[in-house]
């Protein structure tokens, strides 16, 4: 067997043993204790998380992290993973933001120098734009690994101009115009809420709390889930042709919009009746561009927010 063929088997078994001594390795590749010394001093060299152990029950260990064995890429799916995570550092956080900077550097680093120059020579041509944000979310981490791992994460919650203290178990994270949410079972509430995680000023895992079983729950379906069913109304609305692009700008849930061969179109579907605050806010900005003729309630608090912005600048 060749030295580079060892070394790659090697990392493969050390990695699926994670734990080993110098003699086990010897005697299942065929070679010196030697050999495997200087074969595990290498892998050690080249990024595998090892360390030895003395004593009779010694040996060596693999810490937490794996290194994974190499993968054969072909130049084009190199190219388009190194976009996929180089287009997360519009982000001000990721919930595993200096694990994807190093990965995205080490994978730079090691492709041949002629896709190195595709790459750079691309950079500034394409690009996958996130708005960015102020607000920070330090604790994504935390509450995707309680997702995963179904844990109950206590935290600091900032609402209606105070913070509380909360016991929530989280469904998942997912960022949506800049910033990142959390749906996830409240303790407190006794129910499945939405939290802002800019919002969330500390977050950690509570031993002490018991977990609910939300295997079957997750990002698609957390909502059928409410303690409470959604109450929805309908709604319709005409759209200018710049109404209809800022529609595909800014709503990413429903009602559809439906566009003409002109570039006009309308918006055509039901929505929760919590919302209706939310879209006379957000129709109100789109000024002359947007016509609402259902349902009521959305029009009438229109008014009444156009009424107080007529009502801050008075006639002089």
């Amino acid at each position: 067997m060749s030295k580079s063929k060892r070394l790659l088997e090697l990392m493969m078994t050390v990695n699926r043993k994670r734990k080993f001594t110098v003699k086990e390795l010897a005697r299942e590749f065929g070679v010196s204790s030697r050999t495997i010394l200087r074969d595990l001093q290498e892998l050690g060299e080249i990024g595998v998380p090892l360390y030895s152990e003395v004593g009779p029950h010694g040996g060596y260990q693999v810490l937490n992290e794996r290194v994974l064995p190499p993968i054969a890429f072909t130049e084009e799916e190199a190219v388009a993973l190194f976009f996929a995570s180089h287009a997360l550092r519009h982000y001000a956080d990721l919930p595993f933001e200096t694990e994807s900077s190093a990965a995205l550097s080490k994978f730079y680093h090691y492709m041949p120098g002629d896709v190195r120059d595709r790459i750079d020579r691309m950079k500034n041509r394409v690009d996958f734009i996130a708005p960015t944000r102020l607000q920070k979310s330090p604790h994504l981490s935390v509450l995707l690994d309680g997702a995963v791992r179904q844990r109950v994460v206590r935290i600091a919650y900032e609402s209606g101009g105070s913070t509380s203290d909360r016991l929530i178990q989280p469904v998942g994270i997912f960022a949506n115009s800049g910033l990142w949410y959390c749906p996830a079972y409240c303790f407190l509430r006794s129910g499945y809420r939405l939290f802002r995680c800019d919002r969330i000023h500390a977050a950690e895992f509570d031993p002490s709390a018991v977990p609910l079983n939300l295997g079957d729950v997750d990002l698609g379906n957390w909502e059928d889930h409410r303690d409470e069913p959604l109450k929805y109304v309908y709604l319709r609305a005409e759209l200018t042709r710049e109404g209809v692009q800022r529609c595909e700008a800014e709503l990413w849930h429903s009602p559809k919009a439906h566009v003409r061969e002109d570039g006009s179109g309308w918006l055509a579907g039901h929505v929760p009746e919590r919302d209706i605050g939310f879209f006379a806010k957000l129709f109100v900005g789109w000024g002359l561009d947007v016509t609402v003729h259902e349902p009521p309630a959305v029009v009438e608090r229109m008014k009444r927010q156009l009424d107080e912005i007529k009502a801050r600048y008075p006639d002089t």
